[in-house]
């Protein structure tokens, strides 16, 4: 299963009654954070986040309200006594970045890694948990991030049994691993049916609409996107700030075929984002207005 937490929806600055986007993922023990701005630790501990099972940080985009907060998480998570390493990854420029940042904060007691990928690099595995990431198009370089959780074929007990494979060996082959029985060698290839769907998220805000979000978040059980305007009539202003408006978000979502939309990363101007909701589920019916703290578990379909 897969465990979601939008911690915080707002753009551009913390709100007494908003903190800024940023969404936890935990899967099997271990946890995800895309995007950490000022604040986002106060939004964690509001959802009742784990601190010290964040193993990944992913940042989209170098702007305040993405990174800011993250000397700070990271002390906290050393306070919490976690020792194990923490990764970080960004686009080009990240090492630069965090150079500065945790200045203030020398002394952790674990290791960090830092990763710069765009999306020509190879998917950063954390369990169970694939990531990658995709190019947006902001006034900076921006990237926009799936999580996927992969499911084998179904274990095919007829196919084992005519092969002759002890039963005590069929779990080492369910977890994709190869066996030797007797002098023979079996792969789960020989046992297991085709794949099964996934589980997957995709995750992009400060941005035009453009084809990757479609393409990445294409069938996504939850596509979280952002919605800085909620009026058509700040289109001008959202292409001129390089954001989307939440009817644009809805068209994407539907483009990709995606199960569910999440909007976030709202304007400060927008004091009641759910004043839009019924005109945005007109292009997009499964639309979700944000929340802070939001929360949903995915499961494997049976």
């Amino acid at each position: 299963m897969l465990d979601l937490c939008l911690a915080g929806t707002g753009g551009m600055l913390p709100l007494p009654q908003r903190f800024l986007t940023s969404l936890y993922v935990k899967c099997q023990g271990h946890a995800l954070l895309i995007d950490c701005g000022e604040g986002t630790q106060i939004a964690l501990r509001k959802a009742g986040c784990s601190f010290k099972a964040i193993d990944l940080i992913c940042i989209t985009h170098f702007h305040a309200d993405h990174i800011s907060g993250i000397a700070g998480l990271l002390l906290s998570m050393g306070n919490s006594d976690r020792t194990e390493p923490v990764t970080i990854a960004g686009p080009k420029g990240l090492c630069q970045i965090l150079s500065g940042l945790l200045v203030i904060a020398p002394e952790l007691p674990f290791e960090v890694y830092v990763e710069e990928i765009d999306g020509s690099d190879a998917p950063i595995s954390l369990g169970l948990m694939k990531i990658e990431s995709f190019p947006l198009k902001h006034r900076i370089p921006c990237q926009g991030y799936t999580i996927e959780v992969q499911r084998a074929g179904e274990f095919l007990r007829e196919k084992a049994q005519a092969l002759g494979i002890p039963v005590n060996l069929w779990s080492h082959l369910q977890k994709g691993e190869t066996v030797q029985n007797a002098g023979c060698q079996f792969t789960p290839e020989m046992v297991l049916g085709p794949p099964r769907r996934s589980l997957k998220v995709a995750y992009a805000t400060d941005t035009r609409p453009v084809p990757a979000i479609a393409e990445y978040g294409r069938n996504a059980d939850v596509l979280i996107l952002e919605g800085m305007y909620g009026e058509d009539e700040k289109l001008e202003k959202a292409k001129e700030r390089t954001h989307m408006i939440f009817s644009e978000a809805a068209l994407l979502a539907k483009q990709a075929a995606a199960e569910e939309l999440w909007l976030t990363h709202f304007s400060p101007s927008i004091t009641d984002p759910f004043e839009y909701e019924s005109d945005v589920q007109t292009v997009f019916p499964n639309t979700v207005i944000g929340q802070d703290g939001m929360k949903k578990r995915l499961k494997f379909v049976l």
